[in-house]
């Protein structure tokens, strides 16, 4: 599936990435999976349908643009992401509060 002329692999549902895994009003990101380089809209789209590799980025490449937003076409740094309180800072679309549940699976986070 495209979304703004940039291709989402996976269970896509519609244009603003949501997949069959996530489908509510602010299911409307995906994230560029480090090991493959490829936007998914979830880590259960990647592990049906990935590179069969997964790993997670790494803190020293938080800067790199790995965030999709699915509303305006808007690629944003992780740190913007992690940053951003669910709120895209290009168009003010609302993400899902509840993805940071799993930013783990994404993203090498401190550990306290």
């Amino acid at each position: 599936m495209y979304s703004h002329g940039k291709k989402i692999m996976g269970e896509v549902l519609d244009q603003e990435t949501r997949c069959v895994h996530y489908h509510t009003k602010k299911d409307i990101i995906a994230i560029k999976f480090y090991c493959c380089d490829t936007y998914y809209p979830c880590k259960s789209c990647h592990d049906l349908k990935g590179c069969g590799n997964h790993s997670v980025w790494p803190a020293s490449l938080f800067n790199e643009k790995a965030i999709f937003c699915g509303a305006c076409g808007t690629e944003l740094t992780i740190n913007d992401y992690l940053q951003c309180h669910s709120v895209c800072p290009a168009c003010s679309a609302l993400f899902n509060p509840g993805c940071s549940l799993h930013a783990a699976d994404y993203f090498e986070l401190k550990k306290d």
